[in-house]
């Protein structure tokens, strides 16, 4: 460009030199653009989008409950203090049947220690509490421990959450489920229009869904891993009927190619 410029006898000659050479370039990206947009040059010209969702329902052997243990008197005694009441709570938990392991306190009325003792000293007769969290394998466990617990210092026993210790396994297990019901979906519809299903381009992993609650038959998956009906929403055994089960459901977004 140099030597083009020297050897130019005026500089208007010189820049409308310029000016065309870079018109030329910017024309020569525009054609190879265009050519790069037609359907023989893009990699994958036809494309199917399916989703294949998976589901199962699992009776939860992680029940988690929570016992609210508070200090009481009765008229004409002495106040039947805490530690009496844990004593007496632990040991009702092990004559259920029930680990230790699968106990652990929760609070103490809701503050740290140092503050209930501090207001223990300014009254005596101050009634305590006490929190437990208990995990249970199943409900049968639940009732051995609600007849052997103190009913006046009982003051709250309640289920707060649910889970499974497969968990893990099972939404491994459902989103393959998931993956393979959206190929068959994508081959039967590919096939419908003459087509044949190629290599999978684009696998969106699946957020989860989990329920206690039925789903209405809108909501019903490609794959189940047993058929459900109203009278599967609770477990029945020799026992009598068990907490009720945790659905878990996921659905995968799969883009094929078409060959």
């Amino acid at each position: 460009m140099i030597t083009a410029l020297n050897s130019c006898p005026s500089k208007t000659k010189c820049m409308k030199k310029i000016t065309l050479l870079f018109a030329t370039i910017a024309i020569a990206f525009a054609l190879h653009a265009q050519t790069n947009t037609q359907p023989g040059c893009f990699p994958f010209p036809k494309t199917i989008s399916v989703t294949g969702s998976a589901e199962m329902e699992v009776i939860p052997d992680e029940i988690y409950v929570q016992v609210d243990l508070r200090e009481y008197k009765k008229k004409g005694e002495e106040k039947t203090d805490l530690d009496k009441i844990k004593t007496h709570f632990l040991a009702s938990c092990r004559a259920a049947g029930i680990p230790d392991s699968n106990i652990s306190v929760a609070s103490y009325e809701g503050y740290n220690m140092s503050n209930i003792w501090r207001r223990r000293r300014k009254d005596p007769d101050l009634l305590s509490s006490i929190t437990y969290q208990v995990k249970f394998n199943n409900t049968r466990l639940m009732d051995e421990l609600v007849n052997r617990l103190d009913d006046e210092a009982t003051n709250n026993f309640s289920i707060t959450r649910t889970s499974h210790s497969k968990l893990t396994e099972y939404r491994k297990q459902l989103k393959l489920m998931a993956v393979k019901a959206a190929k068959e979906k994508a081959i039967y519809l590919s096939e419908s229009v003459n087509e044949q299903l190629g290599a999978a381009i684009t696998i969106v992993e699946p957020e989860e869904s989990r329920t206690s609650d039925i789903l209405s038959e809108r909501y019903k998956s490609n794959v189940a891993l047993k058929e459900q009906t109203s009278k599967d929403y609770y477990s029945v055994n020799e026992a009598g009927v068990d907490y009720r089960k945790i659905r878990l459901r996921f659905d995968v977004k799969v883009l094929y190619a078409l060959k």
